[in-house]
């Protein structure tokens, strides 16, 4: 019999949505132990704060994420505000032995990284856990393409290529936080790669050992204000990055991410190349793997395969007929499941990244700026 298990969330805005939304589902379309309540919402403004709960179903708000320490029967703290801000309060919640679950990518910096890692260290020693929001994981179609690989069906890896794509960052787009370095860290790097980078790491299974080379560049150095569209202000982060890299295993790897690449709207793409055969996936067409096995060269080629099949495929069995299709919402429930099964002692569908395996990310993440601004060769065991 499921239980009620107490959440909160710190954060309002478009990850606030996808998160209060994957907790409510989650229980209503996977079999559970543990049924969400969404105890408490944190957020700076009152009025739309208010608003945000009554919609979503959240119980509580507080403008001070601080209050939510002392609700002893919170179990487990969500944050998905903007990257500068995912340190204090994911180390005040584990400090406080609270569950901590968090957007990615785990930190603006990666100082901020490298202590939430330590922190969550700390605290799984008193059996706290910690998640990171890396949702295309938990495409059925990505989750299959894991399994693959791990039964060896690619052979060993060779070659991995990865870009995500977007349109959405032009001139005339508002000077947000992602455009502000000291409040994301970085552009389309920490935003788009951060999740290709994870995504290859996932599929591999191996760490990344060196960034070879890797170029940065900022096209629009200033963008309208939000709140007054006449006046510009500095966006001094990267809009686009291309980076080589090389894992333990010996597989080469390039990654490139963009917000400037018109046509290309939610393009997040990876490919694996290996000595018996390979795939690839494309988020624009999320429930669609390809793969090419080349054990018979009469029918070498590439496969497509709907990724909707219960008892074939993961998470679809949770879900719809047969090819009815999932869509961006449902990785974030799929997610939220897993969470839940790991948090009531079972097994998640697909492995699920914890502080530790993201810093492993922001730590690649870093490489490529260094390699980037040095203009040489970054070895991973250079960037603690």
């Amino acid at each position: 019999m499921s239980r009620p298990f107490a959440i909160a969330l710190i954060g309002q805005k478009f990850m606030g949505r996808a998160h209060s939304n994957a907790w409510s589902q989650a229980a209503r379309f996977f079999d559970l132990g543990l049924t969400p309540l969404l105890h408490t919402v944190s957020a700076r403004e009152p009025r739309e704060l208010e608003q945000f709960a009554e919609r979503w179903g959240w119980l509580n708000t507080t403008t001070d994420w601080r209050d939510i320490v002392g609700y002893d029967d919170i179990e487990l703290v969500d944050i998905g505000t903007p990257n500068h801000v995912h340190a204090e309060p994911a180390i005040a919640m584990l400090e406080a032995r609270k569950h901590v679950a968090c957007e990615k990518p785990l930190a603006g910096t990666l100082e901020d990284a490298r202590a939430m890692a330590k922190a969550a260290r700390q605290a799984a020693r008193r059996g706290v856990k910690t998640f990171v929001w890396f949702n295309y994981r938990r495409c059925p179609a990505m989750a299959l393409a894991q399994r693959l690989v791990r039964e060896g069906k690619l052979g060993a890896i060779r070659h991995v290529r990865a870009h995500y794509l977007q349109d959405w960052g032009g001139p005339t787009t508002p000077l947000s936080w992602r455009f502000q370095r000291k409040l994301a860290g970085s552009g389309a790097h920490g935003d788009l790669n951060a999740h290709i980078v994870d995504l290859a790491r996932f599929l591999v299974g191996e760490e990344v050992s060196e960034v070879h080379g890797a170029l940065a560049r900022t096209f629009v150095h200033e963008r309208p204000l939000p709140d007054a569209p006449r006046k510009r202000g500095k966006s001094d982060v990267d809009d686009c990055v291309l980076f080589l890299a090389s894992f333990a295993g010996g597989a080469t790897a390039s990654f490139e991410a963009s917000r400037l690449a018109p046509g290309h709207q939610n393009d997040n793409s990876i490919e694996l190349n290996g000595e018996k055969g390979s795939l690839r996936f494309s988020f624009e067409n999320m429930n669609v793997l390809e793969l090419c096995e080349v054990s018979d060269k009469r029918t070498d080629g590439w496969k497509r395969i709907m990724c909707t099949a219960a008892g074939l495929h993961p998470y679809a069995a949770a879900w719809w007929p047969d090819a009815h299709v999932l869509g961006y919402e449902h990785g974030f429930v799929n997610m939220a499941a897993d969470i839940l099964r790991v948090l009531d002692g079972k097994a998640p569908e697909a492995p699920l990244p914890d502080f530790e395996d993201a810093y492993q990310t922001q730590r690649v993440l870093e490489a490529a700026l260094l390699s980037a601004r040095e203009r040489c060769a970054i070895k991973l065991s250079e960037v603690k």
